[in-house]
């Protein structure tokens, strides 16, 4: 059955889109969470993701059309869908909780829930950002919270980082939970005082006396399509920042259990949440998380595969294609990057022998260095090799293929760890 496709209303202002590019042709089948065009509003550029199974049957508004909110841009038709993505990637992690009450649910809608029920569990949470109230989130990933909530604890902002960050400051030390969201992690620079110099530092300058419970969701990575200054990983600009902690979780149970793990924390926590995962589906079965606890989300012998975010589902796909040549891997799911749960890193290095840190990231001045430093402090003697796989030191390419190659995916951890272990 045939169904239109309306172009999306993605701003509160939003009252004119340009499709900038079809990502499937006509006749292609996508499946939900696939991205299946560019669409540039008057705030930015976004990927539209499709929201169910289908095939894209006619496009109605080409390339460089224009289009109101609602108006019809194609058309959808039921259909089979292409072939799942491989199961290594929809493994879920382990988790040391029975799973009681699980349901399977994409990460957007992981992240969503988690929102909504620490909005409903404690009056102090608010939600504020760019879009995230009446537009619901460029990202579609907080629609009906302002509708069940209010405009008082879910509303939206003008577009100033730093004021967003200052408000943030204010409201959590007088006594308030708030929750925003920086569009894109690229954008982070604009809040770096107030993260860096009062966030971070204010619990110890008033000596124990006022937390500061903030925490700042952002989406990262690239992948998108989303060029330079719109797919960054802004992980290690914030390493260094004591009082800071970063959660960076891969899948959706993790999305939802972390998220509610940092809104309870009294610390400032940056939740990384990565463009490439909002589709991804796994089972969620209500279970806690500790921030600072990394996963062994698959057993191996030879060799360990370390990563977070889009990262750990690229080293799942190469562990069971190098399982394939008798290699097996292990894969260690970090989830937080600072705290670094090094423990778990150090138990699997002296069962492997041999670990690979892989870093959707540039090279220099990256986490990956951290964890490797790690290893050779408390570790050195159980290593036989350890390196990383991370990205060049250049920004991100806009070009599909360029961008392709530029990042650390399967193919590449594959042919790293035959080499250096052949």
């Amino acid at each position: 059955m045939a169904r239109e496709l309306a172009m999306p209303k993605l701003s509160d202002s939003n009252e004119e889109s340009v499709v900038l590019r079809w990502l499937k042709a006509e006749g292609e089948a996508f499946v939900r969470g696939e991205p299946l065009l560019e669409v540039e509003t008057d705030k930015a550029t976004v990927v539209y993701e499709a929201e169910s199974d289908g095939v894209l049957e006619s496009i109605l508004v080409g390339e460089g059309g224009a289009a109101h909110p609602g108006e019809p841009i194609a058309t959808l038709a039921d259909g089979a869908a292409p072939a799942a993505a491989p199961a290594a990637q929809a493994r879920a992690p382990r988790t040391t909780a029975p799973a009681a009450t699980a349901s399977t649910m994409d990460f957007r809608s992981a992240v969503r829930e988690a929102l909504d029920e620490a909005l409903a569990a404690d009056e102090r949470v608010i939600l504020f950002g760019e879009d995230v109230a009446v537009a619901g989130g460029v990202f579609a990933v907080t629609p009906g919270l302002y509708e069940k909530y209010g405009a008082e604890r879910v509303f939206d902002t003008p577009i100033s980082e730093l004021a967003l960050a200052g408000a943030a400051f204010g409201s959590a030390v007088n006594g308030l939970r708030p929750v925003i969201e920086i569009m894109f992690g690229d954008f982070l620079p604009l809040v770096m005082d107030s993260v860096v110099n009062q966030m971070s530092k204010y619990w110890f300058l008033t000596g124990g006396q006022v937390s500061v419970p903030v925490v700042i969701r952002s989406v990262v990575g690239a992948g998108g399509r989303f060029g330079a200054i719109h797919s960054q990983m802004p992980a290690s600009w914030f390493m260094g920042v004591p009082g800071v902690k970063i959660v960076a979780p891969a899948f959706p149970a993790d999305a939802k259990a972390l998220l509610r793990a940092a809104i309870d924390d009294d610390n400032p926590v940056l939740f990384f949440e990565h463009k490439r995962l909002y589709g991804l589906e796994g089972e969620v079965n209500g279970a806690p998380a500790r921030i600072g606890e990394a996963a062994i989300v698959r057993e191996g012998r030879h060799v360990t595969l370390v990563s977070a975010m889009r990262g750990v589902h690229e080293c799942l796909a190469a562990a069971e294609r190098l399982a394939a040549d008798g290699i097996d891997a292990e894969v260690v799911d970090l989830r937080t990057l600072r705290p670094l749960d090094g423990d778990t890193i150090l138990a699997s290095l002296e069962k492997t022998t041999r670990v690979v840190v892989v870093e959707e990231g540039p090279l220099t001045g990256g986490w990956g260095g951290e964890v490797l430093a790690v290893v050779a402090e408390r570790g050195l003697g159980d290593v036989d090799d350890m390196w990383r796989i991370t990205t060049p030191d250049t920004p991100v390419p806009y070009s599909p293929p360029l961008e392709d190659a530029h990042l650390p995916g399967a193919d590449r951890i594959v042919a790293e760890v035959s080499r250096r272990l052949g």
